[in-house]
Parts: structure tokens; sequence; C-alpha cells
């Protein structure tokens, strides 16, 4: 049993942190070019979601770690919410 416990906590699992999504036409995608702004309809001090397989576990803000991005979570799920999120992923690692 400990080791099934050791090969689930060795899992590296991808984290995502979404600012926000919209749905823009096609006609729009194909014109963004470098330079484009794409606005968003999240307000800038609205927490940012965390998510695990697409799935959100938590919410926190962004903040810089020397020289890149950070989240410091304000909320997060419990510890079951988090491994159930994960879904088929931890099923076929």
């Amino acid at each position: 049993m400990a080791t099934d416990l050791r090969t689930i906590l060795d899992l590296t699992v991808p984290v995502i942190v979404r600012i926000g999504e919209r749905r823009v036409p096609m006609e729009d995608v194909l014109a963004l070019a470098p330079g484009s702004i794409l606005e968003l309809p999240k307000h800038a001090d609205e927490p940012l979601d965390l998510l695990i397989n697409n799935k959100p576990i938590g919410v926190g803000a962004a903040v810089k770690v020397g020289e890149n991005f950070g989240i410091r979570i304000n909320r997060i799920g419990s510890a079951r919410d988090r491994i159930e999120a994960m879904g088929d992923e931890a099923a076929t690692a």
C-alpha cells in the first residue's frame, strides 16, 4: 500500500493558471498578429483560476517571483478534490 501511495505522490501533473477565456470569430483569430490585444471578459482584480486536467481546484492572484510569474493561492480544494480532478490522468500514470 505504501508503494502505491508513493507512486501517486511522485506523479507530475500539468497545472494551469487561467486568466480568462472568450469565444472569438475565426476571422478575428486569423487577424491576430504581433502587437494585437485580445481583451478577456475578466476584470484585472478578479482571482485567477487554478486547474488540473482542465478542472478547477482553486483560485489565486498573480504575483511576480523574480523574473517569473507565479500565483498566490487564495482558495484551494481539499486533497480529495485535487486528486479527483486528475480523473483519467492518475489512471494512466
